[in-house]
């Protein structure tokens, strides 16, 4: 059962086709990994897809319903969690106050603003910063985490609202080859837990072939290829894009190994 199906998707800046007619589904559960060079048009389409830019052609059905078109906070109440490739959090509130901001918007109480804030869902937040190894922070200004933390503190955020689909943008951007393991293996942990499914764009290709269920590729707008860490490995099309010495692609990663 597809949670996401994106159909003949496009989105163009001026003469610039950024995403052409990409057709691709998210598995209820999956855990699908989206990669392509610098430029592929990766967060384009997740931009697209979460609402951020309107398609300029194309259908988005996420559980059933077409949301192509609809506004970020829309699609959000829907139940589509996003991650950026820079933390998104309120550095002037604490790890727990962030966690407690989430799940107050989730639960429609924004403008309930006679019940003071701090007492509110004060031990789901701690939960949920517990699952992701953060507790111990909870009381800490997020704007003096470490980096890695921070990127847990975010992933915490986007549970709260209790995704069915979670889109993460270069969840590991910054962070060392440890660190980077640790988090993916973390989220992959909980939201096989929890039954989320996944879509997340990552340049390392060790997380990708390491933690994907599946891969899917880009490159200048179109989608070419789909299959497990072997098939993509071995296809001849993705060796051309990533060791080719066309410049559309430029530049390259070492290894996809």
């Amino acid at each position: 059962m597809s949670v996401l199906s994106v159909s003949s998707l496009s989105k163009s800046f001026g003469a610039l086709r950024a995403v052409n007619d990409v057709s691709f589904s998210v598995r209820e559960g999956e855990f699908l990994a989206l990669i392509g060079p610098n430029g592929a048009g990766k967060s384009t389409c997740f931009n697209v897809i979460d609402g951020q830019l309107a398609p300029n052609s194309g259908e988005i059905l996420f559980a059933g319903r077409n949301i192509a078109g609809l506004p970020p906070r829309a699609i959000f109440r829907l139940g589509v969690g996003r991650t950026f490739q820079i933390a998104a959090t309120f550095g002037s509130m604490t790890a727990l106050e962030n966690v407690q901001t989430a799940l107050i918007s989730h639960a429609g109480e924004v403008y309930r603003f006679w019940r003071p804030a701090a007492a509110r869902h004060r031990e789901r937040a701690l939960a949920l910063l517990d699952r992701v190894g953060m507790r111990d922070a909870a009381l800490r200004s997020s704007r003096e985490l470490a980096y890695g933390d921070s990127k847990r503190l975010e992933f915490a955020i986007a549970l709260a609202n209790e995704p069915r689909l979670l889109l993460m943008d270069e969840p590991t951007a910054g962070m060392a080859p440890r660190e980077r393991n640790e988090l993916i293996a973390l989220v992959k942990r909980l939201v096989v837990e929890r039954k989320i499914s996944v879509l997340f764009t990552e340049h390392s290709m060790d997380v990708v072939f390491a933690f994907a269920d599946r891969i899917i590729v880009m490159a200048r707008g179109r989608l070419i290829a789909d299959g497990d860490a072997k098939s993509i490995r071995e296809n001849p099309r993705v060796q051309e894009v990533y060791f080719g010495t066309g410049k559309a692609f430029e530049p390259k990663p070492r290894s996809i190994r």
